[in-house]
């Protein structure tokens, strides 16, 4: 009897090696941890080459990549191959180098079996292509997962201990200040641009106007370069990146931790007046504007008026009986506690509205009022001009180091290092110059705004007259320009003002400007 000997044909089983490494450390070697992964995968395709088994020469590389997600360039390279059918099998140095995450693999495993690819991890011994190999897959991938996930708990307390001890714990850098050696230190011309911010907040009384203004000087938020040299921030201000700047506790020498908050190891910036006055304000406004837009029954002391005895803000509100609507301000702990809780709950809105009026209407009448009036007023314009005063100095100093790196820019050989380095430092020449420019025009207007008593009274002297003109809305604008605070005590029968430090000169140039048109 004859045999016929055939021989059995083994196919080609295309092999792609993935490798991965978490941090870019070490990477710049000649031979780094990628190149090591990728020798053991490809000596384990070797060894397995009587299978019919080939390394591809396509490398998938993700190096500086977490394998807690699926946003790798390599990896979606992998898988784009995977789907066009250019790859039989995934071959790995260990399972957690293709990913950390069990509902991330899940996906991958998914895509996978569609395509009829396997997968071999080099040290851990299996193939998906048994049950046994999926088994013990899941499991080396269950304990994966949870050493990412301690590795990040433990990552999430030391930043929780560091910041409870007011220590930087690293992050965006802050405009106003710059890090050094793990240390917030002040960079005094940001400083001096944040105070004027807050100044700037309180004197608009709404985000956008001061968006507007920022944007107009071309004063942008923190700019800096990363270790790799990659540049970052240094964009115009808009609402949301405004509210983050003046709602941010580490301007007053303090660090938050989610809901904690903890005295720093670094240099306030913001005064604490000034820092609470902006909250004051925002709270009041809300984040995205001021309460004028949403005053639709014309509350004159809306987001203004406070209980005296809890410190709780008045909100307004109504009754109606048949066709009569009788308004209140009504405190906050009555409405949300009980009315017993406080000894002052409610006020009539028509009553303390015409007493606040007639408080204003009385600054023009007393003379010794209007001379106090004028003192403060002149000493809020001073404080602007020094203050202005002060950001040109910061200004001019800043323009001579940037003329100076500029000269260090042209001294370098590398030509496109050059181009990049003298293009920023002539954009920041630039904006300073520019600036300098605004803020000689500003000084010229502030001095010729210091305002005499003889302008006050005569203004003043108008208002009553004004103020019968104007439309409810109006009113409450005109109001709002000018008071910032109206404390009501029920019990002690007493109603206290507090004017914005500028509102009396901003409602003397509203009448000044209301007396012009007139003519």
């Amino acid at each position: 009897m004859k045999r016929h000997s055939q021989s059995k044909q083994t196919s080609a089983v295309r092999c792609a090696v993935y490798t991965r490494k978490s941090t870019e450390e070490g990477l710049e070697q000649e031979f780094n941890s990628l190149d090591a992964q990728r020798e053991s995968g490809e000596a384990f395709v070797a060894s397995q080459r009587h299978e019919g088994w080939q390394c591809l020469s396509e490398h998938y590389d993700d190096g500086g990549f977490t394998g807690g997600n699926m946003d790798r360039p390599a990896l979606k390279r992998l898988l784009g191959d995977i789907e066009a059918g250019k790859i039989d099998c995934v071959v790995v140095y260990k399972v957690d180098r293709l990913s950390r995450s069990l509902l991330d693999f899940a996906r991958m495993m998914e895509t996978f079996e569609k395509h009829g690819v396997s997968f071999v991890s080099v040290t851990q011994q299996f193939n998906t292509a048994t049950s046994m190999g999926r088994l013990i897959l899941n499991v080396l991938l269950s304990f994966a997962q949870f050493e990412r996930e301690m590795i990040s708990e433990r990552v999430r307390d030391k930043i929780a201990a560091t910041r409870r001890k007011g220590k930087w714990s690293g992050g965006m850098p802050l405009l106003g200040y710059n890090v050094h050696e793990t240390k917030l230190v002040v960079e005094e011309v940001e400083a001096q641009r944040v105070r004027q911010i807050f100044e700037m907040y309180l004197e608009y009384q709404a985000l956008l106007p001061v968006v507007t203004e920022l944007n107009r000087r071309g004063w942008t938020t923190k700019h800096w370069t990363t270790k790799k040299g990659i540049h970052r921030g240094g964009r115009l201000f808009t609402k949301n990146s405004l509210y983050a700047l003046l709602t941010n506790v580490t301007y007053i020498g303090q660090i938050r931790y989610k809901d904690e908050v903890h005295r720093g190891e670094h240099q306030p910036i913001v005064p604490d007046e000034l820092f609470r006055k902006a909250q004051a304000l925002l709270q009041r406004n809300g984040h995205t504007g001021g309460r004028a837009v949403r005053n639709k029954h014309g509350a004159l002391l809306r987001g203004l008026l406070r209980c005296g005895p809890c410190g709780c803000a008045m909100s307004h509100t109504y009754t109606a009986k048949g066709n009569r609507r009788y308004r209140y301000y009504v405190c906050g702990t009555a409405q949300q506690r009980g009315w017993s809780e406080c000894p002052s709950p409610s006020v009539p809105a028509g009553e303390i509205e015409r007493f606040v009026v007639e408080q204003i209407k009385g600054i023009g009448r007393d003379p010794a009022v209007v001379a106090e009036t004028v003192r403060q007023v002149r000493q809020q314009t001073e404080a602007g001009i020094k203050r202005l005063e002060q950001e040109r100095s910061a200004l001019q100093r800043q323009l001579r180091d940037d003329h100076a790196r500029l000269q260090a820019a042209a001294a370098m050989t590398d030509d496109v290092e050059r181009v990049s380095h003298l293009a920023n430092m002539q954009e920041c020449v630039r904006v300073a110059e520019r600036r300098l420019t605004e803020i000689d025009n500003e000084l010229i207007a502030l001095r010729g705004e210091l305002v005499e008593e003889t302008e006050v009274s005569k203004a003043l002297a108008e208002f009553d007259q004004m103020w019968e003109t104007l439309a409810p809305r109006e009113r409450a604008r005109v109001l709002e320009l000018l008071v910032e605070r109206v404390e009501y005590d029920g019990q002690r029968g007493n109603v206290s003002l507090t004017f914005h430090p500028c509102g009396v000169k901003s409602l003397t140039h509203e009448l000044t400007n209301r007396q012009e048109d007139a003519a």
